[in-house]
């Protein structure tokens, strides 16, 4: 059996324009495969744009899937403030 390491959870801190509203962004995120759990916070906000904190927890949380969920909402990832990862025991 090998040991495939897996990521659990991913904070996120992101630029958002004020459409879509936060609700609708965690929903979106939240149908991403391997997402169990969207928690989002609101940092800032301006005339523009939200500044956000989300955190996403799951069995396999594919950051490349959730990144182009992101920025297909109009959204901009700007840095990857916290990453757990844990080894999936795989069988073969």
């Amino acid at each position: 059996m090998d040991q495939d390491p897996v990521v659990k959870k991913v904070v996120l801190d992101v630029l958002k324009p004020h459409q879509p509203q936060i609700p609708e962004l965690a929903s979106r995120i939240a149908a991403c495969q391997g997402v169990e759990r969207v928690g989002i916070s609101l940092a800032e906000i301006d005339q523009n744009t939200e500044s956000i904190k989300i955190s996403i927890e799951g069995s396999d949380v594919k950051i490349d899937v959730v990144r182009k969920c992101i920025e297909d909402l109009g959204a901009t990832i700007h840095s990857i403030d916290e990453v757990e990862v844990v080894k999936k025991t795989s069988q073969k």
